[in-house]
């Protein structure tokens, strides 16, 4: 492949916006430069290694289904990293999977997503990752608040509550928050967002009708798979599927 002035700015670029955001980050205390870097060079090898690799992936409905699966397998795993679950954290698949599943059947049943891989990945992708994020952050928040708000849990059992309705009755609305950026993003799409689904059609050519009924299921679906994640979350945590590994947990970005 030939170096161009293009690739070199692009290089450039990548490299002036990684610094930026390590640097910030160090600057201000919030964290060390590593997970930045990290995050910046896993990106690159990733996306070489999927870019090798799709054109073949996207042309066989067999190898789709496989890249699917490992989408979602590491979408768990990264979400029960992030949550410091340990072995339970394989709980944090049914949270991720519980909506997303269903939304996708449903949408190639009605014949909204053809069996195509080159549908199928994408619109996979983004319903994974979405539920990937809830999953991640209501677990986070509803753990959290188990354990900052012991005493009242305490109290709840004293008072006669079964365990799981304790712990519900603490973990609901945390939980619930990580439904809020998914949210705005519904809110405000068209007019301060716009989202890739729609910008990817229209650069492809596609009508803007179209791109943006396709940019509206996609979100709506995404809702629902969100939605169904938290729900999931709170009643892992409340049966006590889903715990800490220790009692004192680090917040690291590593």
């Amino acid at each position: 492949m030939v170096i161009t002035t293009d690739w070199v700015r692009l290089l450039v670029v990548c490299v002036v916006f990684t610094a930026a955001a390590a640097g910030v980050a160090w600057a201000t205390g919030l964290t060390t430069p590593k997970p930045f870097v990290k995050a910046a060079l896993r990106a690159v090898v990733q996306l070489a290694a999927v870019s090798a690799v799709i054109t073949v992936v996207l042309t066989n409905l067999g190898l789709t289904g496989a890249f699917l699966v490992v989408m979602a397998t590491v979408a768990t795993a990264t979400a029960a990293a992030r949550t410091k679950t340990g072995w339970q954290g394989i709980w944090v698949g049914a949270a991720v999977l519980v909506g997303t599943v269903p939304a996708l059947g449903l949408l190639i049943g009605l014949g909204l997503v053809p069996v195509k891989g080159i549908a199928l990945v994408p619109i996979g992708g983004i319903l994974i990752g979405g539920a990937m994020t809830t999953t991640t952050l209501s677990v986070r928040r509803a753990l959290d608040t188990l354990k900052d708000r012991n005493g009242e849990y305490e109290a709840a059992l004293a008072l006669g509550f079964i365990e799981p309705t304790a712990v519900r009755f603490l973990i609901r609305k945390p939980a619930a928050e990580a439904l809020l950026p998914p949210l705005d993003q519904t809110r405000t799409v068209g007019l301060v967002t716009l989202p890739g689904a729609f910008v990817g059609m229209l650069l492809g050519g596609a009508p803007v009708w179209q791109a943006g009924a396709l940019q509206l299921l996609v979100l709506l679906a995404l809702l629902a798979v969100e939605v169904a994640a938290v729900a999931t979350v709170v009643e892992l945590v409340a049966r006590g599927l889903v715990r800490r590994t220790s009692q004192e947990e680090e917040v690291r970005l590593t």
